[in-house]
């Protein structure tokens, strides 16, 4: 990897950094605990389109170790790494085998964020009781995964290719 692509990708870690910030600086919009938009994931789907799958999935594992160090906790870094992780492998494959368009890969992003994290709950907490909240979490991430989504079918159409 070359000076220019591990600048290129230290930025965009950088841009989650901001991005998680701003987010944490929002009030919720409704009193549900794990319910928020997920604006760095939008600097992972156009990672997507416009680098390539790999360096995707680098960044949002970085920027997930880095944010929950700095924002979090382990068990925070935990949850956010499976869902994260599940995510993202998602996404790359609804991009690349199913060839769906960018905002139902983000849905389908936000849809198995939820669910990782709620499998890493399910699993700490010993109950299988959490798959009811599960709903509201997959109502939250098709709502915030629609709106990344436009967001980033918008970011995509205008940038140029990244070297």
């Amino acid at each position: 990897m070359g000076a220019k692509r591990l600048s290129l990708l230290a930025m965009l870690v950088a841009l989650c950094f901001v991005l998680a910030w701003l987010e944490s600086q929002i009030p919720a919009f409704i009193a549900v605990p794990g319910v928020k938009l997920g604006l760095t994931n939008l600097v992972v789907l156009t990672a997507l389109y416009k680098l390539d799958w790999k360096q995707a999935m680098l960044i949002n594992i970085i920027r997930i170790v880095l944010i929950g160090i700095t924002f979090g906790n382990l068990f925070s870094m935990w949850y956010a790494l499976a869902g994260g992780m599940l995510s993202t492998a998602g996404m790359i494959f609804f991009k690349n085998v199913v060839k769906a368009r960018i905002v139902t890969v983000s849905v389908v992003g936000g849809l198995l964020h939820n669910l990782g994290q709620i499998i890493v709950a399910m699993i700490v907490l010993e109950t299988s009781s959490l798959m009811y909240y599960l709903v509201i979490l997959w109502v939250s991430g098709a709502v915030a995964g629609t709106i990344i989504g436009l967001l980033g079918a918008a970011v995509v159409s205008r940038l140029k290719k990244i070297d």
